[in-house]
């Protein structure tokens, strides 16, 4: 079978490719915000000393991480209507299982960046009359999250590429565009081909950017 380069068209960008693009990038999105959100929430409550925080949240968090992802994208699609009986879209349950299976890898990147700042710093917010929480708030999370940065970053690429698996619900990701057009146009090799080199494309330029990031970020140190 010879590959017809003929395929790439402004047709078949336009109109499959991307709306698919657009519902990974904002599954991306949604779910690094979201994800960190919790992630953070989570990291602080392991690094509380208070054992009924950090014994659930350990939990949470090793338990989500030894749980393949395309295996929770499907109970949330499958069981979560189940739980609240009605359904649940394919893009909406997409959404809810990135950000809670994603906030167990950003909390703990989290938890490495709080335990990276000095805790000289912790006893002089102490000693300032600041709470816990103002002392995570203002002293410590700012540190964290800069020097935890590329490694957020990194993530996020991962998490880019792993929207695919989306694809096994039905939710319309950049890779289901390329699977439809190729279905659609009869050349499904030079669709996952295509599909191939735009994930290539976006996550290596994305990676390099990550790079340029650590080096400023080393310079600053």
């Amino acid at each position: 079978m010879q590959l017809d380069l003929s395929f790439f068209s402004w047709e078949l960008i336009s109109n499959y490719v991307l709306k698919g693009l657009y519902f990974s990038l904002y599954l991306t999105v949604i779910a690094t915000i979201g994800g960190v959100i919790l992630g953070t929430l989570l990291a602080m409550m392991r690094l509380s000393g208070k054992k009924w925080l950090e014994i659930p949240a350990t939990i949470y968090v090793n338990g989500m991480r030894s749980i393949p992802l395309v295996m929770v994208i499907l109970w949330f699609f499958l069981l979560v209507p189940l739980l609240i009986g009605q359904p649940v879209g394919a893009e909406t349950s997409a959404i809810l299982t990135f950000v809670a299976f994603e906030a167990a890898y950003f909390s703990e990147i989290m938890r490495a960046g709080i335990q990276s700042i000095p805790r000289g710093q912790v006893y002089a917010g102490q000693a300032l009359g600041m709470t816990y929480g103002q002392n995570m708030r203002l002293v410590i999370l700012p540190q964290a999250f800069r020097n935890m940065l590329p490694v957020l970053l990194t993530q996020t690429i991962i998490l880019f590429q792993d929207t695919s698996l989306v694809y096994a619900i039905g939710a319309y990701d950049m890779l289901k565009g390329f699977e439809t057009a190729g279905r659609n146009f009869g050349r499904p090799m030079e669709a996952y081909i295509g599909a191939a080199v735009v994930y290539f494309v976006i996550c290596y330029s994305l990676s390099l950017l990550v790079k340029r990031l650590q080096k400023k970020i080393a310079i600053i140190r």
